[in-house]
């Protein structure tokens, strides 16, 4: 039996804490070679004030499930509840209007307007949602461009201004109505890494002041900053704990073990199921007082950390703590299962960190 050291944000918040909140959300295009699934059931919570990334490989279901968010894409079944707004049930107009004052988005490729003045292309979210006085409003766009360093440029085209200076101008735009949520699609994917960096800092400071960010982005290094990093992985959302834990296994693993893992939230005091595996995602577990005889062997379960059982009645010697537990399981069919169809992850289970014990 092997510990790890704890991690935090190995769950995530529900459906209460959370600002945006998908519930078993599927998305089924269809093409003229039959159907194709783009998202498989996603289930996925994010809290007011949280930066999350969204990575994964080309086609995997990043702008998909970004597009759900935005409601620029409708689920074929499930729910998409945004700032308290179930987005299925809006028409289109209304949801147009709904995105206005609830989102700022910032595009790869700016997508601002080549014939206005940067400072009109700021202005430009203000006149479509009638947001603020007509007086204020060029007064407003200034002070957003002057947050990016852009107020020497506000009356020049977009063509006259680097790549860099165009993405910051994209930002300041997607700030105009003052939304709750920034909604970023590969913002640095045209961007040097030195610009890149630049914008990171914009994104940092704005969820400093309270802005909720979700990116999309193929740079590894720059998703590691956000609160919490999702991947996605044909269509199917790995669980945060895997990606914190074994960010070394391959994607294909990564969804065999995602598919094998329920979470189970336990009472206080309440024993652990018998199973074969389990890891804490929040509160704890500790030896079941009326196991006495194995009491002498036992160690606490913190926060990510987790146990392999020899048995799967052993397992019920923990129980959780007094806030409960919030805990991951391989029952014995899922760990047989994984044992005869793929030994290295239940190797990678019983070792310390993904590597030798």
């Amino acid at each position: 039996m092997h510990l790890t050291q704890p991690v935090i944000a190995l769950s995530q918040p529900s459906a209460e804490e959370a600002l945006i909140h998908l519930k078993e959300v599927w998305k089924v295009f269809k093409m003229p070679a039959g159907t194709f699934e783009a998202l498989k059931n996603i289930n996925l919570s994010i809290r007011s004030g949280e930066f999350v990334s969204v990575t994964g490989k080309s086609g995997s279901g990043k702008s998909t499930l970004v597009n759900m968010i935005t409601g620029i894409d409708r689920p074929t079944r499930g729910e998409v509840r945004v700032n308290g707004t179930l987005l299925n049930t809006l028409s289109e107009g209304a949801l147009s209007v709904w995105r206005g004052h609830n989102l700022g988005i910032v595009f790869q490729f700016f997508q601002l307007l080549p014939m206005l003045s940067v400072l009109e292309n700021v202005m430009l979210p203000m006149d479509f949602c009638n947001r603020y006085d007509p007086a204020e409003r060029e007064e407003r766009a200034m002070a957003l461009l002057r947050r990016v360093g852009l107020e020497k440029v506000a009356h020049k085209l977009p063509a006259a201004l680097s790549g860099g200076q165009q993405q910051c101008a994209a930002i300041a735009r997607a700030l105009a109505n003052d939304p709750p949520i920034l909604v970023a699609d590969e913002p640095t994917g045209n961007l040097d890494s030195r610009t890149a960096v630049q914008i990171m800092e914009i994104f940092t400071d704005l969820v400093a002041h309270g802005k909720t960010l979700v990116m999309v982005t193929h740079d590894l290094r720059l998703a590691q900053q956000a609160h919490r990093v999702l991947v996605i992985s044909d269509g199917e959302l790995i669980h945060p704990a895997i990606v914190a834990r074994w960010p070394h296994l391959s994607h294909p693993r990564m969804r065999l073990l995602n598919r094998h893992l329920r979470s189970l939230r336990l009472p206080p005091a309440t024993p652990l199921p018998a199973c074969r595996w389990a890891m804490v995602l929040e509160g704890s577990l500790h030896p079941h007082p009326r196991r006495r005889s194995f009491l002498a062997r036992l160690t606490p379960l913190e926060v990510g950390q987790w146990r392999a059982f020899s048995r799967a009645e052993e397992a019920t010697t923990y129980a959780a703590g007094s806030r409960g537990a919030l805990v991951l399981l391989l029952d014995e069919a899922a760990w047989e299962s994984l044992r005869r169809d793929a030994p290295d992850l239940i190797a990678t289970l019983q070792t310390r960190h993904g590597g030798p014990a």
